[in-house]
């Protein structure tokens, strides 16, 4: 007997992208009411201007099904066509059930349905996952949402992590092209500094404004991770771009996790940018949302003329784990409102 596969490998691509932002926007000068700051010490450290909380009514499974429809209206694709919806996240409240078969009930999508966890570099993990179901023909459509609620999960004095992260999602419809419009991911880990970046139970209560927490917070060893990223990652893009057959002169954006302006603008010289690549710069509005952040930022650049769809484009994403991955990618259609 012979197990039917299929042979006919076929080109991927970001179909249309679709983001949740929302709707509250919280300024430096909210922040520090808490957090022992000023405006001026977060922006010289980090670019961050305003970041956005979900509300009482934006919860991370109601941002991703917002997010998910709007990528699925600019792809002009059906739910009823999507072989497998993928979330990435790290603030989903609950271990079981996952947020993604939740997410996909809401839109009339009963197939298959999973998240994961690869912190900052979730989105651009599952934009993979997906590329190469498509490719090898095992789903025809694939769906890709990055999502963080990480306003539930952050201790508001601690002065490491309280003005850097937020929250919002973006999503994609990866499906078959043409040409190919999602390069090979270069990616890896290393879980010898897993210790960087935490959140664990042992971080509930304690901190001055959680007592009572019904939720780990994040913490995070910022000058290890400012010591790293803009290094090992700018070796990182020279993979991805190398994978793809495409030179920095080639490109028309570069969209990183944004992690921190500073990390973006040092990561942007390693990798030795020429001044015609476009860098998106959405930290300094959005702040830090996590697995949300690339799709977010793509968004940002897309609405601001910044880029534009059928661009090329490098992400890179770096994370918790510590886990990291970046590909060259063709910049999908946004949705219109």
């Amino acid at each position: 007997m012979t197990i039917q596969q299929s042979t006919d490998l076929t080109h991927a691509a970001m179909l249309g992208l679709g983001v949740h932002r929302p709707a509250r926007v919280v300024t430096n000068d909210e922040v520090c009411e808490v957090l022992d700051s000023s405006d001026e010490w977060i922006q010289t450290r980090s670019g961050i201007k305003t970041r956005r909380f979900a509300g009482e009514d934006e919860t991370l499974i109601g941002m991703s099904i917002s997010a998910a429809e709007k990528a699925l209206r600019a792809a002009g694709v059906g739910a009823e066509q999507i072989g497998c919806v993928i979330v990435a996240t790290s603030t989903h409240p609950e271990h079981t059930p996952a947020s993604a078969p939740q997410v996909a009930s809401a839109l009339g999508i009963t197939a298959a349905a999973f998240d994961i966890s690869a912190g900052c570099a979730g989105f651009c993990h599952a934009l993979n996952l997906a590329a190469s179901m498509v490719r090898a023909g095992a789903e025809s459509h694939v769906l890709v949402i990055g999502v963080e609620q990480l306003s539930r999960f952050m201790d508001p004095t601690d002065r490491g992590t309280a003005f850097i992260f937020a929250d919002g999602a973006g999503a994609v419809v990866v499906g078959p092209s043409e040409a190919a419009g999602i390069g090979p991911t270069a990616w890896g880990s290393d879980g010898s500094q897993a210790h960087v970046i935490t959140q664990t139970p042992s971080c509930i209560g304690g901190h001055a404004g959680r007592e009572g927490a019904d939720h780990p917070v994040v913490q995070m060893e910022g000058t290890a991770v400012f010591r790293w990223a803009p290094f090992a990652m700018a070796k990182v893009a020279h993979e991805a771009l190398d994978l793809a057959g495409v030179s920095v002169d080639e490109l028309d954006a570069f969209i990183p996790h944004q992690a921190n302006l500073r990390i973006t603008q040092t990561l942007a010289k390693n990798i030795q940018l020429p001044d015609s690549v476009a860098i998106a710069t959405d930290v300094v509005d959005s702040g830090n949302t996590s697995a949300a952040s690339v799709p977010l930022a793509m968004e940002a650049m897309l609405r601001k003329g910044e880029a534009a769809a059928g661009d090329t484009a490098l992400l890179i994403a770096f994370g918790a784990g510590l886990s990291y991955a970046g590909q060259v990618v063709t910049v999908p259609p946004l949705a219109q409102e």
